[in-house]
């Protein structure tokens, strides 16, 4: 393996973006379209499963309780489109997601009021006709839902995969196989990799799970904590349960603290995707070991008690496990902003679970920012500034 203390050049570019998941491959997709010789360097051979972008399916939707999520998602949507246009490629498929919850439950009457002042096309069903349009889904727990007819499931393998087709052939330079080991700032930003060093204008940090240890050579250390999700596939025991089965979210259904969801995908036939929003504290370079500071979160234990009780016809025991990194926030939004020192370095992380679909209007943000242009969107909810209150050790 060739020194890179060595100063063997990779060359220099207008912007390097490092990390090539869903954001920063879009970063740097819009980077290139806007004539800019653009570097998008991996840590892992392409395509991978170590990060939090890849497998058969995401839920796309509008609905949110924050209003800045739901504005954004009109252009998302757009580049979506946009994107499966360009490349003749379907990406995702129309469906209804189904946002359930207690009425008097705060969080699920903010995703309706939201839904209602944006104008989201939906229909509110009570237990009863929920019920009877989905048998196979018992409300149990004095819950309601409303629906979200904008939604539908995004395809995350095959939308990367076109999409860093189209940044090469937007003059776009790949480079995987590339773990960083430091970025040295300045007017002009040096990243030393494993194998050279490379040189640019501007930085865009989207490096999911390894963002922190990045940043902290560089006196940043944002509150980023990754997380070990397991993903869990379920079979049905009573024939034709898989057919009436929703793409859904349940708030606090059952008692627990964080999401449940689910989406029969087609991720492997037979199956359907059901999910709990929350898991385990990890070192990313090794996910098989849990974090030995916090207690393990029973997030399969909580998929089995709520699938019994809200899903009978399916088998009670997943039939399938794998496993992705969220990397979260503590309030689980975004950090979209310049490094407060170093402003032609620029960051995305923290996306928390639910970034994938905001790929495309993240990546144009991430674009703006490293070209010193205004933003589209006031990023006062993403900004780093929210952690000034944190004790020194977090910032």
């Amino acid at each position: 393996m060739a020194n890179p203390e060595k100063g063997i050049s990779g060359g220099c570019y207008d912007a390097i973006v490092l990390g090539a998941g869903i954001q920063g491959t879009f970063a740097a997709y819009h980077l290139a379209k806007r004539q800019k010789k653009t570097l998008l360097l991996e840590q892992f051979l392409l395509p991978h499963s170590r990060g939090s972008s890849h497998g058969l399916s995401r839920i796309i939707r509008s609905a949110y309780p924050q209003d800045y999520y739901m504005a954004m998602m009109v252009e998302s949507f757009h580049l979506w489109a946009q994107l499966e246009a360009e490349t003749g490629t379907k990406l995702y498929r129309p469906t209804p997601l189904w946002v359930l919850g207690r009425q008097e439950n705060p969080e699920f009457q903010s995703y309706r009021k939201t839904m209602e002042r944006h104008r989201v096309p939906s229909e509110t069903l009570g237990a009863e006709a929920f019920a009877q349009r989905f048998p196979g889904f018992h409300l149990c727990g004095g819950e309601m839902a409303v629906s979200d007819r904008t939604a539908g499931v995004l395809c995350p393998d095959k939308a990367l995969q076109v999409l860093q087709d189209q940044f090469r052939g937007n003059g776009g330079t790949v480079c995987d196989g590339e773990k960083v080991l430091r970025i040295v700032p300045g007017t002009v930003v040096t990243v030393i990799t494993q194998k050279r060093e490379y040189q640019a204008k501007s930085l865009v940090v989207t490096a999911g799970a390894w963002t922190g240890p990045l940043l902290a050579p560089l006196g940043l250390h944002l509150p980023l904590q990754p997380l070990r999700i397991t993903i869990c596939y379920w079979k049905e025991n009573r024939p034709g349960t898989l057919e009436k089965l929703p793409c859904f979210i349940g708030i606090n259904l059952n008692g627990d603290k964080h999401h449940i969801y689910g989406l029969s995908a087609g991720d492997y036939p037979g199956l359907v995707k059901i999910c709990y929003h929350h898991g385990n504290p990890v070192d990313p370079d090794s996910p098989d070991r849990l974090n030995q500071s916090s207690l393990p979160v029973p997030d399969v234990q909580i998929l089995r008690d709520f699938v019994s009780k809200y899903l009978p016809g399916l088998d009670p025991e997943p039939a399938l496990q794998e496993r992705c990194l969220y990397t979260n926030t503590p309030d689980e939004d975004f950090v979209l902003d310049h490094h407060p020192r170093f402003r032609n370095i620029v960051i995305g992380a923290g996306f928390s679970g639910h970034g994938f679909k905001f790929g495309p209007v993240v990546g144009r943000i991430l674009c703006q920012l490293s070209l010193g242009e205004t933003p589209s969107y006031d990023l006062a909810p993403f900004r780093i500034s929210r952690f000034l209150g944190r004790p020194k050790s977090t910032l």
